[in-house]
């Protein structure tokens, strides 16, 4: 598909502002607070294999809310949450927040929260927005709703992943969350997604546990 010059400049005016918007700060040291816009995020500790049938495990993207702190498209990280959280809560269902460092996989960052989910649920999401509802027992590059278009994920869209996490967990089989579809959105954002992925990447480390998060709205 061809790409004119106009949108051209415009993809590499968004790439070079967002390369100057990312900080290079490592991640936050385990029980140090990292702050963005909108909520403080703890770690308090290795990850813990779930044990409550009614809960599904929210897995964070190495530099989500910490290096990184708005999606693609410029939602603060902590509406996301929110908004994740509010459609699990909905349903009734409770949720548990971990930082994953071992990738920055969103399929593989959504299978560890699902083998850590008490329910074997999890959601992935990456910094950038991307996001995967997962299953315990399905292989990490298989999963139960993909959402890969980031540019195209609204808050609404958020919270309504949040509702079907919560429904696999209680048994169900919603029907798949809708999604916006534009061709456009792939040429107009495949070089800033580049690179806010090797953003993501160097705060990878793949000796480093799933860190347990308290995650506080201001």
């Amino acid at each position: 598909m061809a790409i004119d010059e106009k949108l051209l400049k415009s993809v590499i005016a968004e790439v070079l502002k967002e390369m100057n918007a990312i900080s290079d700060s490592a991640p936050a040291a385990e029980g140090v607070v990292s702050e963005s816009e909108g909520m403080t995020i703890t770690e308090i500790g290795d990850a813990a294999k779930g044990t409550n049938p009614n809960e599904v495990v929210l897995g964070l993207a190495p530099a989500f809310g910490a290096s990184q702190t708005k999606n693609i498209v410029g939602i603060p990280h902590a509406d996301i949450i929110k908004e994740v959280m509010a459609g699990l809560e909905e349903e009734g269902v409770s949720c548990r927040i971990v930082k994953v460092y071992r990738t920055s996989d969103v399929s593989f960052i959504a299978h560890d929260a699902a083998e850590l989910s008490g329910s074997g649920i999890g959601i992935g999401i990456q910094s950038k927005g991307t996001t995967v509802i997962h299953q315990k027992d399905l292989p990490p590059l298989s999963n139960l709703e993909l959402f890969p278009q980031c540019p195209l994920i609204d808050l609404d869209t958020y919270r309504a992943i949040g509702k079907n996490a919560a429904k696999y967990a209680k048994g169900e089989s919603p029907s798949p969350v809708p999604v916006r579809n534009d061709q456009m959105a792939r040429p107009k954002y495949q070089a800033l997604s580049a690179v806010l992925h090797i953003k993501e990447t160097e705060h990878a480390d793949r000796d480093k546990a799933p860190k347990a998060l308290k995650v506080e709205f201001k």
